[in-house]
């Protein structure tokens, strides 16, 4: 995931050298079997980054979708159409060490929401339990933030976000009144990352939610592990998520190789009622399995299955679906 970003950020950096906008995304269709209940989903996320100079580039990421559901598990399938904001932001690079956001970004809170929320990031369709602490709402701020790289070396890098978010409910954009800030660490020697969250909720019901994070890639193995855990006054929980890419075994593009089993424990935890706030209503463990096939050009086929234990709801949660990963300049650039 890190060697991922970064090579994003490299497209980015280019692409803004030569100011050719970006345009990038998502095409999926995804179904899910969930305790008996059959759903499908259509989705098309794009996301647009244009450069506006040196300093300056705007971004955008929305989603539209579909959300349908059979009738009595063997009828026909009804459900809506479905389209949200949840980028809309420009960002000032005021040098290589401080960039201002100003606009709808996505919470940096913890680091799903940010970095694996996207459609063709997901291992699973459904997002962690804890995905809402700390993103309560619709994962969205509008206001600013404030992206610095604090310190570099050869052995540790450590960057912080603060922000500050105002109410918002109009012009298709949301948002909660909050502050927060997030902090991390990467030694790129070892390729571990680790970081801390917080976010204070200052409107309604006023509450503070804590997190954590944990990845590591081993320089000599495929091997992918990211953890999370999350609190705040009503409810706590972790995930913890571990990929292999058999690409080991004849390579990437063999027939072996293009696959990536991935496993996923996590658990919530009710510290007390807490209505509206996304998780659980009862202590809940999840015991996710996966396997993604990884065909040529940027497109993947995802199963998966889940286990789920909860007082007077265990069952089985089933999920197929097939994604493509676009991204090309708007227009050609110039040769560099």
């Amino acid at each position: 995931m890190l060697l991922l970003l970064c090579g994003l950020s490299l497209v980015s950096r280019r692409g803004a050298a030569q100011n050719v906008p970006i345009i990038s995304g998502s095409v999926g269709m995804l179904s899910e079997t969930n305790e008996g209940v059959n759903f499908f989903q259509p989705v098309v996320a794009p996301v647009f980054a244009v450069p506006l100079g040196s300093h300056l580039l705007a971004e955008g990421r929305f989603n539209f979708d579909g959300v349908y559901i059979q009738d009595n598990r063997t009828g026909p399938y009804r459900g809506s159409l479905f389209k949200s904001t949840q980028i809309l932001q420009m960002d000032y690079v005021v040098n290589s060490r401080l960039t201002v956001v100003v606009g709808q970004s996505l919470v940096p809170f913890n680091t799903y929401n940010e970095r694996l929320s996207e459609l063709w990031q997901q291992n699973f369709q459904d997002a962690p339990l804890i995905a809402a602490v700390g993103t309560r709402d619709s994962g969205t701020a509008v206001g600013m933030q404030l992206r610095s790289n604090a310190f570099a070396n050869d052995h540790v890098q450590v960057s912080y976000i603060g922000w500050f978010s105002k109410r918002q409910k109009r012009f298709s954009l949301n948002g909660t009144r909050a502050i927060g800030d997030r902090l991390d660490i990467v030694f790129p020697n070892k390729r571990i990352e680790i970081g801390t969250s917080f976010t204070r909720r200052l409107q309604d019901t006023r509450y503070n939610s804590l997190g954590a994070h944990f990845y590591w890639l081993p320089w000599r193995s495929p091997l992918q592990v990211r953890a999370e855990y999350a609190h705040d006054p009503h409810s706590q929980g972790y995930w913890i998520e571990n990929s292999y890419r058999l690409s080991q075994i004849h390579g990437p593009d063999s027939f072996f190789g293009r696959m990536e089993p991935f496993f996923r424990m996590q658990q919530s935890f009710r510290n007390s009622p807490g209505a509206g706030d996304g998780l659980p209503d009862v202590d809940t463990k999840l015991a996710d399995f996966g396997l993604d096939y990884h065909l040529s050009h940027e497109v993947r086929f995802n199963s998966s299955y889940s286990r789920k234990f909860a007082k007077g709801a265990d069952g089985n949660i089933w999920g197929l679906s097939l994604t493509y990963r676009f991204i090309f300049p708007a227009w050609p650039g110039k040769k560099s």
